[in-house]
């Protein structure tokens, strides 16, 4: 269903074209898309009544390719991946209102007006040229807009844009070490990173330590949304990580799953993913207009996964950014990789290894009795006894001294 192919220069397009129902109703299952970027014509079901085709969000622009532009399509329906997170529910609980979410990637557009208000841009990171960073910032935190129902998953967080890449998309370790370093910095909850990276390890590792010492979570993929041609094996084998920041402690791994409950065919593999959650044939919001795009990567998971963590750092304002990764873990779906469920993480366990809300008071045992009643029982107990055993023995005496006339026994 994926398939990465060169542009003009280095160029990766995420090819897949969707026809996504006109409104409201189950997920939707995706038809295998051709070799080359699919047309609309080329992918069935558009003809169908109330059917849309979504443009396929890029992935990397090659040199000279212009700009992702506005998408003239709208997604009414919901979106499977809102389905399959259980977002109406919730969404009751919690909409991420007052935690900052930071997003590190190729930038995040102003004017989106589905974020409308809530981007707060570093440097230039209010341009988006390839639009994978505003993407991801829809997934996390977009408000729903008239006439779609496509929604984040914590649509009332702020959004704090960081560059983590060039205007092409292309990453570099020192881009995303100082991202993750500014946004922690500046009070971000939660730092979201587009990118996995095989290099740069000990910039990255330290630029996560920083942000996990100032109780920022840092949510990263677990593997590349494509790999370029240039960086395939002999055999045209793919990588297998360690990719950074993900690999770093205290970053939450995540890996993507798509509507059928497993990942894309010839996906890139994922190293030592801890949660996976919806990734793979996903929408959101362009860098331009109220138009949508589709897309597919462990990216785009890890957005879901920031947006939940939002969620639940908005609703559970006491607990450690260590603590929220806990509870994201402890309350996932069981799988082979446990599958996000915000729902469980509001609304069941609790911290695990946190004390008790207070500590139990000791036992309080009645006085000892005063043992001096006790002992005057026994005493007139045994006074009485002797009484009754003297009694007995001169019943048993006093007849016998009489017969005698009180005389001794005579001796024989």
């Amino acid at each position: 269903m994926r398939n990465v192919m060169k542009g003009r220069g280095a160029g990766l397009v995420l090819a897949v074209a969707v026809a996504l129902p006109a409104t409201v109703g189950p997920a939707f299952a995706l038809p295998a898309a051709p070799v080359a970027p699919a047309a609309p014509s080329a992918s069935p079901g558009v003809d169908g009544p109330g059917a849309t085709l979504l443009p396929p969000l890029p992935v990397r622009l090659g040199e000279g390719n212009p700009c992702t532009g506005a998408s003239d399509r709208t997604a009414a329906g919901t979106a499977w991946s809102q389905t399959a997170l259980g977002l109406s529910r919730a969404q009751r609980i919690s909409r991420g209102g007052g935690v900052t979410v930071a997003v590190v990637d190729s930038g995040v557009a102003s004017g989106v007006p589905s974020l409308s208000g809530r981007v707060e841009a570093v440097g230039g990171a209010d341009e988006d040229c390839l639009g994978h960073g505003t993407f991801a910032a829809g997934l996390i935190a977009a408000a729903p807009e008239k006439g779609s129902g496509i929604t984040g998953v914590a649509p009332q967080a702020e959004i704090l844009a960081l560059s983590g890449t060039d205007d092409r998309g292309a990453p570099s370790p020192a881009r995303v070490a100082d991202g993750i370093r500014t946004a922690a910095d500046r009070g971000a909850q939660v730092i979201y990173v587009g990118q996995a990276l095989r290099t740069g390890k000990a910039e990255l590792t330290a630029a996560v330590a920083h942000a996990t010492w100032r109780d920022a979570l840092v949510v990263a993929p677990a593997a590349p949304d494509a790999v370029p041609r240039e960086e395939l094996g002999p055999d045209g084998e793919m990588p297998e990580g360690p990719y950074w920041p993900a690999a770093a402690p205290g970053a939450l791994a995540v890996v993507d799953f798509g509507p059928g409950g497993v990942r894309q065919e010839n996906a890139p593999p994922a190293h030592d993913p801890e949660l996976s959650a919806p990734g793979s044939e996903v929408v959101s919001v362009g860098p331009e207009g109220s138009g949508h795009y589709i897309g597919s990567g462990a990216s785009l998971a890890a957005a879901g996964v920031a947006g939940a963590a939002a969620l639940v750092r908005a609703y559970h304002p006491e607990l450690t950014a260590e603590e929220v990764t806990r509870r994201l873990l402890d309350t996932a779906y069981p799988s082979d990789i446990p599958r996000l469920d915000p729902y469980a993480a509001l609304s069941l366990l609790g911290d695990r290894t946190a004390p008790p809300a207070h500590t139990p008071a000791p036992a309080q045992m009645p006085p000892a009795t005063d043992p001096t009643p006790h002992n005057r029982a026994l005493t007139i107990a045994a006074a009485a006894l002797a009484a009754v055993l003297l009694l007995a023995a001169l019943a048993a005496v006093i007849p016998r001294g009489r017969t005698r006339n009180w005389h001794p026994p005579t001796t024989p």
